[in-house]
């Protein structure tokens, strides 16, 4: 008797933030490839909707709802939504991020801090917060963080997006030992270097790049596709006992 995949999220409703391109883009295709209907987000819909539809043209089930995770009206609207028209929500994965300032961390200026702040902090908080009460209310769901190497190690010139990626990480496994209880699991993603255009300051810059690469023992960087299969795990059945695991898929460079 052929067995149940551990991978499969037929009848999953999936929110995925910053999903327009990168890595949000390859998790929700790969989530919509396992079964999930997959909610695209971002901050323009425009962008949303290209994804949507290579979803739906490769078979899978999708549709575009923007929201700016830096704004709480629209954080509030789109769980709102979501509740709306589905009912409920399974899968959440607090993807979006801001970067604005690249440069000396004694040089940040209130307003590239606070943007941070407001994104990938107060936004991811907010998000979990709403969404594991959504979840709780209809048997339990999972949430991944999309946080970055750059909370366990610094990256040059990128101090405070570094140290908001290091709350991500700690509000995790905050969020993982209260909302067990409710059936709901929470874990992260370490992302170390990809390729995506939100990483162009550094991919770009070819002295930053061979600094990095001296560190990687795999000697290369990572393309958005190799971060959604840790996504899938972590989301799927599969890791139904795994909750406050900051998981980092990054060539080996934590270790190098």
């Amino acid at each position: 008797m052929k067995k149940p995949s551990t991978f499969d999220l037929t009848g999953k409703i999936a929110l995925v933030t910053g999903a327009s391109r990168g890595i949000g883009e390859a998790i929700a295709q790969l989530l919509a490839e396992h079964g999930a209907h997959v909610i695209v987000s971002s901050r323009k819909v425009e962008g949303c909707q290209l994804v949507v539809d290579g979803i739906l043209a490769e078979g899978g089930s999708a549709e575009a709802m923007p929201c700016h995770i830096g704004e709480m009206a629209q954080i509030e609207g789109i769980f709102a939504a979501i509740e709306a028209k589905h009912g409920r929500l399974d899968i959440l994965v607090n993807n979006a991020a801001t970067n604005p300032h690249f440069g000396s961390i004694v040089d940040t200026d209130i307003g590239a801090f606070q943007k941070t702040v407001d994104v990938n902090i107060r936004g991811y908080f907010f998000m979990s917060s709403l969404g594991a009460k959504l979840m709780a209310k209809h048997g339990g769901g999972a949430i991944v963080n999309v946080a970055s190497v750059n909370g366990v190690i610094p990256g040059l010139f990128q101090g405070i997006y570094s140290i908001t990626k290091a709350s991500v990480m700690s509000m995790t496994q905050a969020f993982a030992k209260e909302c067990a209880p409710m059936n709901v699991r929470v874990n992260a993603l370490l992302p170390g270097f990809t390729d995506t255009k939100f990483a162009s300051a550094l991919t770009k810059n070819v002295q930053i790049m061979e600094q990095v690469l001296n560190h990687v023992p795999m000697r290369r960087i990572a393309q958005p596709e190799e971060m959604a299969g840790a996504v899938l795990y972590l989301v799927s059945p599969a890791a139904s006992y795994t909750t406050g695991v900051c998981l980092n898929v990054d060539g080996g460079y934590l270790i190098g």
